[in-house]
C-alpha cells in the first residue's frame, strides 16, 4: 500500500457531530445576479500619498530630497534633481500613509541625521551617494549605491527553458541586517490608467528588520497590498497539455481521469483552441481569437460539458500580434477602434492605449467569456518595453485583466488571472505562470527552493509546469516525484510540451509511478480545506502558504536547507528531489528538523527528536512531510477528495489528523454564503470558522461551535498520528464513549458507539497520549531486508544496530566503517538516531556517512559515484 493514503496504519476516532440524518447534497447554486453595472477596472483600492508628519524634506527652494519614515524600521528615500518627488501609486507601492512612527531629526547645514529605535541614517544633503548617504543597522552599514538588496533572494519572471538553477531578483528579506528595494523605475497609476515617471528621481525603500522575516514581510503587505484570496477551486488539480486536443479527444481525457479516480477542478486549453495555421500573409500563429473550428465545432457546448463535469476553464493567449483580419471578431473590434478594415491591415497590440484595452476587453474578450471562457492564461513573452518608457505590457496585462476578471465572479467566485512575474507588487494578480522548465532532475531540485523564496517578495502562488515541460528525459521517478512535489506547492498543474512522447497522464507511466501518482493528486484534493484555510490565513493575515525554514527559525541551521519549507502553519516539507539509491531503492534527502519532537505524516512510527541535521530516506510511494507534536492537520474526509470543493453544497465530512504530545490548536476556515456575498474582500467575520482544539493532559478534544452553521451539520472522523493504542490501554482507557477495535496488523482504532452527539463538543480521546517510541529493531530490519546487499553484509549490519556488546556510540563508528554503500549507512542511522526515546537509540552519536551528489548536472545519465578520495573538493559533497 501507498504512504500517501492517510487512511493506514493509525488511530482512527470517528466523530459524527449531529444527531440529524444527513441531508442529501443540495444542487448547485443558482449564480449570484450580476452587478447592476460592470465593474470598473480602472478603479482600485490605493492610498498612496504619505503621512506628513512622517516626512522629512529639503528647503522649499533647492530641497532635493525626502524621506518618509514608514515605521521605525521602514523608510522611504527620494532624491530629485527638479524638486519634486512621486506621490501617485506605483505597481509596488500602493499604500503608503502609515501612522507616524517616533522618530528623531538631527538637522544642521551639511547633515541630516534620523533615528529610530532601529535605525540611525545620515545624508550629506547633496545627490545619494556611497559616501553621502548610509543607514546604519544593528552592527551593519548600508551605504547607498543604487541598487536593490536582499541576499536571500526573491523570484524570477520565469523559468523558460531552465534546465535548473535561474538568478533570482532580490527580495525584501536579508542575512544582513536590511533589505534595499529600488523602485525608480516602476510604472506608475494615475486616476486608474498607467502613468510614467519623471526621469532622473531616485525612489527607494529600506527595511530595516534584522532577520525579523515576518514582520518585514507583513510591512511588504501593508505598503504593497496584500495577496487576494483564491477560490477554492483553484487549490484542487489542473490539466494543462500543449497538444492539438479535439473536443472529443479532451472529454475523453476528463472522463479518464474521472474513471481513474482522479479528481480534476481546472481545464487548461493551450493555444491550438484558436486558429494556428493562418495564411502566411498574417504572419505567426501565436496570437489568436477565433475557434479553431476543425477540433472545436461548438465550442460552447464543449465548454458547457466541461462545466457539467464541474471544471473551470481557461485558454491561452498569446497577445503580441493583436487582432489581425481573419479573426471572427476582426471587424467588431476595428468597428470599436474606428479601424480601417478596407486594406485587412492588423490592429495592433498596444497596452498604452487605453481605447484598445477598453476593445480587447469589452468587445473580443467578452465576447469569448460569454462562450464560457472563465479565466485567460496570458502568455506574455516579448519582453518589457512598449511606447511608453517604464511601462512593462506584462504590468498592464496583468493588473487590467485581473480586475476584469470581477465581472466573471458569478462563476469563478474571486477575480483572477494566470501569467508570469512582472515584478514586485505582483502577488496581487495571482496566479503565477513559471514558464517552461525542461524536464530534468535539476529542474526538480530548484523548484522547492525557487517557491520558497518567492515569499521574499511576498509572491506566494506560483504554478508551476508539474513534471517539467519539454527536453530533458522521461523517468518514471522523476515524474513521481515531481507530482509529489507538486501536491505540496501553492498549485498543482500538470503540463507538458506539443510532442506524442511526452504527456502527464498518470496511466501513462509504469504501475509503480502511476499508483503514486494518481494517489498524490487524489491527496491533494483531500488537502483542500487545509489549503483554504491557510489561503485565507495569506490573505489576511499576510502569511504565505509556502515560507522557508528561516521565517519561523533563528538558527543558522534554517538557512542551510533551501529545499525545506513550511507548507502552511502545521507541516514541513522536505522533497527528494534527485533519483533512489539502486542499493536501498529510497531517495533521500538532507533536512534540519527544529527543536522539538516530530513525526512523519507518510512513515507514522517514526518519530523525530529535533535540534539537528538529518537525511531522511523515503521509498517512491513516500515523501518526507513532518508535522510537530501539537499539531491538527484537517483534511476533506472522503478517500476521493472529491467533497471538498463546494463546501456551501456539497456534504462537509472532513478528517482531523491529530499529532499528540502537547496541547494544540486550529481553526478551520470555510466560505460562507455571506463571504461571497460580500465583495471581493469581504470581512474576515464573513468566513464560516470551526475551532479545534486539543489539551494534551486531559485527552480532550473540542470542536467547535461554529461561527455560521449552516443546516448541513459537518461530520468529523479524528485521525491520531503515529499514535497506536494497545488493547490494554483501551480496556483501561476512562473514555466510555469510545469503542476500541484492534485489527489484523495490530493497530487499534477508534469509533463513536453511537450518534448521538451534538454538532460540536468535548472528546475525552485518552489521556496524555503520547507518539509512538521508534521500534529500531523493526525498522532497521525492513530497511536492511529491502536492501541489495550480500546476505552476510546484512547479518553485520543488524548485529551492529542490535548488540548490546558494545556502547552505542563505539557501535555507530563500526557502522561507520562498513564497505556498503553510504546511503543504506544513513538509511540505518536515520532509524537507528531518530527517537532519543527508544531503548539503544543513537541519538546524539549519530555519524552520517558522506554521500556524493546523487545527480550529475551536466548528464542525468552519468553515473553515481560515492567514493571520495583524499585531496578531492569536499564542497563538491553532501555532508548531513
Amino acid at each position: 500500500m501507498y504512504g500517501c493514503n492517510l487512511m493506514l496504519h493509525d488511530v482512527w476516532v470517528a466523530v459524527p457531530i449531529s444527531k440529524q440524518p444527513q441531508p442529501q447534497p443540495s444542487p448547485p447554486p443558482a449564480p449570484a445576479p450580476a452587478p447592476a453595472t460592470p465593474p470598473n477596472r480602472y478603479s482600485f483600492p490605493s492610498d498612496p500619498t504619505t503621512n506628513p508628519k512622517a516626512i522629512i524634506t529639503g528647503p522649499a527652494e533647492g530641497g532635493h530630497y525626502r524621506f518618509s519614515i514608514l515605521t521605525t524600521r521602514l523608510i522611504r528615500f527620494e532624491w530629485s534633481e527638479d524638486g519634486g518627488f512621486e506621490d501617485r501609486a506605483s505597481t509596488f507601492a500602493l499604500f503608503r500613509n502609515f501612522n507616524s512612527p517616533t522618530f528623531a531629526v538631527v538637522d544642521k547645514e551639511d547633515r541630516l541625521v534620523i533615528i529610530t529605535e532601529y535605525l540611525r541614517l545620515c545624508y550629506d544633503k547633496k545627490r545619494f551617494s556611497y559616501n553621502g548617504l548610509s543607514i546604519k543597522v544593528g552592527n551593519d552599514i548600508w551605504q547607498y549605491d543604487g541598487k536593490s538588496y536582499g541576499d536571500l533572494g526573491g523570484t524570477a519572471r520565469t523559468l523558460d527553458g531552465a534546465w535548473g538553477r535561474v538568478d533570482l531578483e532580490p527580495g525584501v528579506l536579508s542575512r544582513k541586517p536590511y533589505a534595499v528595494l529600488d523602485d525608480s523605475e516602476s510604472m506608475l497609476f494615475e486616476d486608474g490608467w498607467i502613468a510614467t515617471r519623471k526621469p532622473g528621481r531616485i525612489d527607494g525603500y529600506m527595511f530595516a528588520y534584522n532577520r525579523d522575516h515576518k514582520a518585514a514581510i507583513k510591512d511588504f503587505y501593508r505598503l504593497s497590498g496584500s495577496q487576494p484570496v483564491l477560490p477554492r477551486w483553484a487549490l484542487g488539480n489542473w490539466w494543462s497539455r500543449y497538444h492539438e486536443y479535439s473536443a472529443a479527444e479532451y472529454m475523453d481525457l476528463v472522463d479518464r481521469f474521472q474513471s481513474e479516480g482522479v479528481p480534476l477542478n481546472v481545464a487548461v486549453i493551450d493555444m491550438d483552441w484558436h486558429k494556428v495555421k493562418i495564411p502566411p500573409q498574417y504572419g505567426s500563429g501565436w496570437t489568436g481569437y477565433s475557434w479553431n473550428r476543425d477540433l472545436f465545432p461548438k465550442p460552447e457546448a464543449f465548454i458547457q460539458e466541461l462545466h457539467a463535469r464541474g471544471l473551470k476553464v481557461t485558454v491561452n493567449d498569446h497577445p503580441a500580434d493583436g487582432i489581425r483580419a481573419f479573426e471572427d471578431q476582426y471587424k467588431e473590434v476595428s468597428k470599436a477602434l474606428n479601424h480601417d478594415t478596407s486594406k485587412e491591415k492588423p490592429i495592433p497590440f498596444d497596452c498604452t492605449s487605453r481605447k484598445f484595452l477598453d476593445a480587447y476587453f469589452d468587445v473580443l474578450k467578452v465576447n469569448l467569456e460569454k462562450q464560457g471562457i472563465d479565466f485567460w492564461w496570458i502568455d506574455w513573452q516579448q519582453g518589457t518595453k512598449s511606447k511608453l518608457p517604464g511601462v512593462d505590457p506584462l504590468w498592464v496585462l496583468n493588473h487590467y485583466h485581473y480586475l476584469t476578471s470581477q465581472r466573471n465572479v458569478k462563476t469563478i467566485e474571486r477575480p483572477i488571472t494566470f501569467s508570469r512575474y512582472a515584478g514586485a507588487g505582483s502577488h496581487r494578480y495571482p496566479i503565477g505562470f513559471s514558464g517552461d522548465t525542461q524536464i530534468t532532475w535539476a529542474g526538480l531540485e530548484f523548484q522547492p527552493e525557487f517557491t520558497a523564496t518567492a515569499s521574499n517578495i511576498g509572491y506566494g502562488w506560483w504554478s508551476h509546469d508539474i513534471g517539467g515541460h519539454f527536453g530533458g528525459i522521461r523517468s518514471n521517478q522523476l515524474t513521481a516525484r515531481w507530482v509529489q512535489l507538486g501536491c505540496f506547492s501553492p498549485i498543482l498543474r500538470l503540463h507538458s510540451s506539443k510532442s506524442p512522447w511526452n504527456s502527464k497522464e498518470p496511466w501513462n507511466f509504469e504501475d509503480e509511478a502511476s499508483k503514486v501518482m494518481k494517489e498524490y493528486l487524489v491527496l491533494r484534493h483531500r488537502l483542500i480545506p487545509y489549503l483554504y484555510t491557510m489561503n485565507i490565513r495569506a490573505s489576511y493575515e499576510n502569511e504565505p502558504l509556502i515560507q522557508p525554514m528561516y521565517w519561523n527559525h533563528r538558527e543558522e541551521e534554517a538557512y542551510t536547507v533551501p529545499n525545506q519549507y513550511y507548507f502552511g502553519s502545521e507541516l514541513i516539507v522536505a522533497p527528494i528531489t534527485s533519483p533512489n539509491s539502486p542499493v536501498t531503492f529510497m531517495g533521500s534527502t538532507r533536512a534540519w528538523i527544529p527543536h522539538g519532537r516530530y513525526v512523519s505524516l507518510f512513515k507514522p512510527h517514526i518519530t523525530y527528536d529535533g535540534g539537528r541535521y538529518v537525511r531522511l530516506h523515503r521509498t517512491l510511494d513516500k515523501v518526507p512531510v513532518l508535522a510537530r507534536e501539537g499539531s491538527i492537520i484537517v483534511l476533506d474526509g472522503t478517500k476521493e477528495g472529491k467533497q471538498s470543493q463546494d463546501p456551501l453544497h456539497a456534504k462537509r465530512d472532513y478528517t482531523i489528523c491529530l499529532v499528540v504530545g502537547v496541547d494544540a490548536t486550529f481553526e478551520l476556515v470555510e466560505e460562507s454564503q455571506e463571504s461571497l456575498e460580500s465583495g471581493n474582500r469581504p470581512p474576515l467575520s464573513s468566513y464560516n470558522r470551526i475551532p479545534i482544539t486539543w489539551k494534551q493532559r486531559e485527552g480532550l478534544l473540542t470542536i467547535g461551535p461554529e461561527t455560521k452553521p449552516s443546516s448541513r451539520p459537518p461530520a468529523f472522523t479524528v485521525k491520531l498520528i503515529g499514535v497506536t493504542i494497545s488493547p490494554e490501554y483501551a480496556r483501561a482507557s476512562r473514555s466510555p464513549q469510545w469503542k476500541y477495535d484492534v485489527d489484523i496488523n495490530g493497530y487499534a482504532s477508534l469509533a463513536s458507539p453511537s450518534a448521538s452527539l451534538g454538532p460540536c463538543g468535548k472528546y475525552h480521546l485518552g489521556e496524555d497520549l503520547q507518539l509512538d517510541i521508534v521500534n529500531i529493531r523493526k525498522h532497521v530490519f525492513d530497511t536492511v531486508y529491502r536492501a541489495e546487499i550480500w546476505y552476510d553484509t546484512k547479518e553485520i549490519l543488524m548485529d551492529i544496530v542490535t548488540s548490546q556488546k558494545d556502547p552505542v556510540d563505539q557501535r555507530v563508528k563500526f557502522l561507520n566503517i562498513q564497505h556498503v554503500d553510504p546511503e543504506l549507512k544513513n538509511a540505518i542511522m536515520e532509524i537507528w538516531a531518530a527517537d532519543s526515546r527508544a531503548e539503544g537509540s543513537a541519538f546524539g552519536h549519530e555519524i552520517w556517512a558522506v554521500v556524493k551528489d546523487l545527480v550529475d548536472r551536466r548528464d542525468p545519465k552519468a553515473p553515481i559515484d560515492t567514493s571520495v578520495e583524499p585531496g578531492e573538493d569536499w564542497d563538491d559533497y553532501v555532508i548531513v
